[in-house]
């Protein structure tokens, strides 16, 4: 199962950011399109992201790609984008989309975002231009170059016994559980994340940690990586600071909130989430031997 936000298919054409004269033929290309986009959010038309030409003499343009041979691009953001919000109906319509359109999304979203919040040098604190097709800002003061950054995350199960530990965060919409998660912080490798993570959380000491897949998460710009780990025991001391609640789920809970089965134990993070592919790829690993 592919996650969401990956698949986009395109050639991102890093030979051409620094080639002046190749982005301008690429923007200059009849066939060329941008973007639509409502601040962050997509504009959507006919159940696809929606596109226009190029301006006459438009600037700044971020380079998204090739799409067999036609240039994509992304305008600026007018102004900051710290305020951007996800909402339920955002968070609906990019579920709706196709895969491929997800993904181009999302790579517009988390580049036109950063250029949103680094106006400035870290280095200095004067305005920073843009540079590198729109994958990179540079500093005309000091010379510093920025580029675009994505946050690592981890996202994990800890099995015990034939079953998985699903958490529920703060505010959460009513019966939503997911897989738990958070940032890997400075010096730690993603096994010693996912083992602070699931301690500091759910008081659960892990070992064994396993790599399953990754995913994009344009929100602001993260990289979220699924893994499976095993517990040494069952016993739970929850942070309720980080989590209203948390259980060990069998396989058969698994395989029902997954189906959308009426009276399932929870509701299953929606297919676009990493947690979602997570959840079923552990279901379909322990199908052959399923425990209640």
């Amino acid at each position: 199962m592919r996650p969401g936000f990956t698949g986009a298919g395109i050639d991102r054409a890093d030979r051409l950011r620094a080639d002046p004269a190749g982005l301008a033929a690429a923007a200059a290309d009849p066939a060329a399109r941008v973007l639509r986009l409502d601040g962050l959010d997509p504009v959507i038309e006919g159940g696809r992201l929606a596109w226009r030409a190029v301006e006459p003499g438009e600037r700044d343009l971020i380079l998204l790609g090739l799409a067999d041979g036609v240039p994509l691009f992304a305008a600026l953001p007018d102004g900051r984008t710290e305020g951007a919000r996800r909402g339920p109906d955002l968070m609906n319509a990019l579920g709706a989309l196709p895969h491929e359109e997800m993904a181009l999304y999302a790579e517009a979203r988390s580049i036109s975002d950063w250029h949103g919040r680094h106006r400035f040098c870290a280095r200095c604190g004067s305005p920073s231009d843009f540079a590198k097709g729109g994958w990179a800002r540079e500093c005309p003061s000091c010379a510093a170059q920025h580029f675009p950054r994505t946050d690592p995350v981890v996202i994990m199960l800890a099995e015990h016994d034939g079953r998985v530990l699903v958490g529920r965060g703060l505010g959460w919409p009513p019966g939503r559980y997911s897989a738990l998660a958070g940032f890997v912080e400075p010096g730690e490798s993603i096994e010693e994340a996912v083992a602070r993570e699931l301690t500091e959380e759910a008081g659960v000491r892990v070992h064994d940690v396993r790599y399953v897949a990754s995913q994009p998460w344009p929100f602001p710009s993260q990289l979220m990586i699924a893994c499976v780990s095993t517990a040494e025991d069952d016993a739970l001391d929850v942070d309720t600071s980080e989590l209203e609640d948390c259980f060990w789920a069998s396989h058969a809970d698994v395989a029902a909130a997954l189906a959308g089965k009426a009276g399932a134990r929870f509701i299953a993070p929606p297919p676009y989430a990493i947690a979602h592919t997570l959840l079923k790829w552990w279901v379909d690993q322990t199908h052959s031997s399923p425990r209640t």
